[in-house]
């Protein structure tokens, strides 16, 4: 029933003076202009058709190259830490992070000018994918590590968020009944992204070098992605007059929203730690290969891949609360059961797995989230809620557990603590304050299925 208002609502705007129609509406519910089953009539169909599976493969594409390379940084982390002139630098790890941190964090602010200015927003995608690739040759000639923050973090992370907002507002608009799906789908594509930058990277890094790698890199990037943004286009048509007055935001200062976010940042604080420092671990603690090393963040990245689809669908069909505690469960039991006992490279192999499964489908649960904060308006008491906009503030709360993981997991692995105690595993490899910290943090974030039990949520 929700979605089918969300549906009635987008086909309303559409049709009708979309600033002036929102100031009218109260409700969900409101009835369609007289012109509106004319202009359905010509609408390409949502959750089928050609057109649609067009747009979410080039969605898809746009995700796998932004996200993905994001995704991918442990191979540079572990470059980094290993070859002149970054050798030895701290803050290292904050790269990555800020990285996928901006393209989080930009996203309600983007998505904001895409609502205002709805003619200009399919160009977007364009125009990121050209920053991302400049951000990413501007870093070859980076000689010190806040550089390489300000190119490949900044520049790249900004490029990134601007290419990939497009998507998000449009898929709204192209799938209805199998929203989970859809994103679950697109999401997916950060994972295989992740499973072939690192085996390029690697390659490349070993063969050819720092500076032209990333150069390279920067050129493939925007090859195989660009001629995607001309597929990113709105199912719905454009208002020709933009929007005058604020989004409503209230939902984001209600007792529902603000408990649903408190566990996305508690998630995505510890969420990014194992892809950056998988590689070192296995690399220091294990003596593994550099091939060896990058497997597993390959395989963590395939495993989110499966994750995301499998939780999009379950989250079209069961409470936001359940898919939490499955994810949260299944996070924490892989960190501190298989990684934290771990002493060998195959059982490392067997811990990226499970952790992609589980703690990379975090984001598909996103749609459910949505789909609630935007249903329970009304009976809340802050009336209309977007669910884009409910999307990018979710997303805020990813981009700044993310931006503090950094700095935090440098604090944690300092001086390698507990290494050389009489524990087994992980726990004892100088990194064990990060594997209990990822794995509470994963834990803690399925609280909301306690919340939910004692009438809370």
């Amino acid at each position: 029933m929700a979605q089918g208002s969300v549906e009635l609502r987008d086909l309303n705007e559409a049709v009708s003076n979309h600033d002036a129609q929102r100031q009218r509406q109260d409700t969900l519910n409101e009835s369609l202009e007289p012109q509106a089953p004319g202009a359905e009539s010509s609408l390409p169909p949502a959750d089928s058709g050609k057109e649609a599976w067009l747009f979410l493969a080039a969605c898809w594409g746009v995700e796998a190259v932004t996200f993905g390379f994001g995704f991918s940084f442990g191979v540079f982390q572990d470059y980094y830490s290993d070859h002149a002139p970054f050798a030895g630098s701290g803050n290292i790890a904050a790269i990555g992070t800020t990285t996928t941190g901006i393209m989080y964090l930009g996203t309600p602010f983007v998505v904001a000018v895409c609502r205002l200015y709805p003619r200009y927003a399919r160009w977007f995608t364009l125009l990121g994918l050209i920053a991302a690739s400049l951000g990413l040759a501007m870093s070859s000639f980076c000689t010190s590590v806040p550089q390489l923050i300000g190119t490949q973090g900044i520049v790249f992370g900004i490029g990134g968020c601007i290419a990939y907002c497009p998507c998000t507002l449009y898929i709204d608009e192209w799938f209805i009944r199998r929203k989970g799906l859809a994103y679950g789908i697109v999401w997916s594509a950060a994972g295989v992204g992740g499973v072939i930058f690192p085996l390029l990277l690697e390659a490349l890094l070993k063969t050819i070098g720092f500076r032209t790698a990333t150069q390279i890199c920067g050129g493939i990037l925007l090859a195989s992605s660009a001629p995607l943004a001309f597929f990113i286009k709105p199912r719905l048509p454009s208002s020709t007059i933009t929007h005058s007055r604020p989004l409503n935001m209230r939902f984001a200062i209600s007792k529902l929203f603000p408990l649903y976010q408190l566990a996305n940042i508690i998630q995505a604080t510890g969420y990014f730690l194992p892809a950056i420092y998988l590689p070192t671990y296995a690399r220091q603690t294990l003596n593994s290969s550099a091939f060896s090393s990058a497997l597993t963040v390959i395989l963590v990245n395939l495993a989110v891949t499966i994750g995301l689809v499998v939780m999009g669908s379950l989250s079209d069909r069961l409470p936001v609360t359940t898919c939490m505690i499955i994810s949260a469960a299944g996070a924490a039991t892989s960190v501190l059961v298989v990684w934290g006992l771990s002493a060998s490279l195959p059982t490392l192999y067997i811990f990226s797995v499970f952790y992609g499964l589980f703690a990379g489908s975090w984001a598909a649960i996103w749609p459910g989230i949505m789909r609630d904060v935007s249903s329970r308006g009304e009976s809340e008491g802050y009336g209309h809620a977007d669910p884009i906009m409910v999307h990018g503030h979710l997303c805020v709360g990813r981009g700044v557990g993310n931006i503090v993981s950094g700095p935090l997991s440098d604090s944690l692995i300092r001086g390698m603590p507990w290494q050389g105690w009489d524990i087994r595993g992980a726990y004892g490899s100088g990194f064990g304050p990060l594997v209990v910290f990822t794995g509470l943090t994963g834990l803690v974030s399925g609280m909301n299925f306690l919340w939910k039990r004692l009438g809370l949520l």
